[in-house]
């Protein structure tokens, strides 16, 4: 048994290079991420197949919605940061969100009209598909240093992937037999699956990893200090800034390549356009997992933060430039497998990795801020250009494509300076905004 075992480590080193006392850890981890995704991933081609019934303005209206939504959740999370222990606040998120989605099931049995109750779900699940991810990456960046994000947060990004491979199957397979409700309940109970390894990896951070100067142990801690210090945190503190910036460059290319799937799928009937979406996150997720598994963190680990940041974006405006020649279904959705692909096995994990060069109250004050509230801004910002280009001017698909290249070069530049202002830091801690008099908090 103990052959076996040392053989897996040398196997995942070599693989991955995970060290032996990190195992356990990494692939907790891993399967906290999987079932999150897995979950998500039922819900999101139900969300996404309703779009294509209401017109570019109404979608834009819903994502205008989901963002004020989306601030008054992160003001709501701010004050729950500042009260609770973690050991109550991290599972607490996964609890809400699970009953939250019970209580739509039990919803759309009771309610006729099913227009509001359909739009009310699309807001809610953008609201969870950033939401979730954003406190478990907060949650990664506590337990993990900052060395071990650049070879360790490739690894369980590629446990989302996995757990996207699978939570699409099930629509595919299912939403034509079982109807889409019933999938609304699945993802419920899954939701409530990672509440145990939350608790585990918690005491795992201090017998395994020996990460204790990490930050302060979960079962006692609470961060305190102003609820919504996040906001301020984010506004005052130029690298956060430039964080929020790659985000909104990133929302606008993907708000792009959405409304363009979503028109070009209006001519197909519901159940049909759930199959194809549910298929495409299947592709996007192999690829992904393919991906995170064996190249990104020797991508990072090689050609360092700037490249791995600004590689995406420069694929994705090359892409773009194609689609503008050749606006067509078949390379939209090629275009949006590489670009979710792109971005989910290399440029979120390496995203992820710059929050490990802040403190603990900027992880979970500032960093939601950032995940949830500035990307829904990006994505109304962009949702009003969309429609204002389109609906408005009547501008078609290539001429939009034109347009998204150019500002995915912008992305490309920001990324490629937020990664040399990390390398910068050299193990050290950003600034994080204090009152004033007071010194910058840094970590030694």
């Amino acid at each position: 048994m103990t052959e076996n075992v040392s053989f897996i480590q040398r196997i995942m080193k070599k693989a991955s290079k995970i060290e032996a006392h990190e195992l356990r850890a990494v692939l907790l981890s891993f399967a906290f991420v999987f079932t999150l995704m897995a979950a998500y991933y039922i819900l999101r081609p139900v969300r996404d197949a309703m779009a294509s019934d209401w017109t570019d303005t109404e979608v834009s209206l819903l994502w205008n919605l989901n963002f004020f939504i989306s601030l008054g959740v992160v003001a709501i999370y701010g004050i729950a940061v500042s009260r609770l222990r973690f050991i109550v606040l991290v599972p607490a998120v996964y609890a809400f969100f699970a009953a939250s989605f019970l209580a739509f099931y039990l919803g759309v049995s009771a309610i006729e009209d099913r227009v509001l109750i359909d739009k009310t779900f699309y807001i809610w699940v953008s609201v969870f598909s950033l939401f979730h991810i954003s406190v478990f990456w907060s949650f990664m960046s506590d337990l993990y240093t900052k060395e071990q994000s650049g070879r360790l947060f490739a690894f369980i990004a590629a446990g989302s992937s996995a757990g996207a491979l699978v939570g699409p199957l099930i629509p595919t397979l299912f939403a034509g037999a079982l109807g889409t409700d019933q999938l609304l309940l699945i993802a419920a109970v899954m939701l409530l699956i990672p509440i145990p390894m939350i608790l585990y990896l918690d005491r795992l951070k201090i017998v395994d990893l020996h990460n204790e100067d990490v930050s302060a142990d979960l079962t006692t801690a609470t961060i305190g200090g102003k609820p919504f210090a996040g906001f301020k945190m984010f506004f005052t503190n130029p690298y956060l800034l430039a964080i929020g910036l790659f985000i909104l460059l990133y929302t606008a290319i993907g708000s792009f390549v959405y409304f363009e799937q979503k028109n070009l799928l209006a001519a197909y009937d519901r159940a049909t356009r759930t199959q194809i979406l549910g298929a495409v996150d299947w592709f996007v997720n192999i690829l992904t997992f393919a991906i995170g598994l064996f190249a990104t963190s020797r991508i990072v680990t090689r050609f360092g933060m700037p490249a791995t940041l600004a590689m995406v974006p420069v694929f994705i405006a090359a892409g773009l430039l194609i689609l503008a020649f050749a606006p067509i279904l078949t390379v939209v959705l090629a275009l949006q497998v590489a670009r979710r692909a792109g971005n989910y096995a290399i440029t979120r994990p390496g995203r992820e990795m710059l929050f490990t060069a802040v403190d603990r109250e900027t992880r979970f004050k500032a960093k939601p801020v950032i995940d949830i509230a500035v990307y829904r801004g990006g994505d109304a910002l962009s949702s009003i250009a969309f429609a204002g280009l389109t609906d408005g001017i009547g501008l078609g698909l290539g001429a939009m494509a034109a347009v998204g290249a150019g500002i995915a070069s912008v992305w490309a530049f920001v990324g490629a300076f937020l990664g040399r202002r990390f390398e910068r830091l050299d193990g050290g801690e950003v600034p994080t905004a204090s009152p004033p008099g007071d010194a910058a908090v840094t970590k030694v």
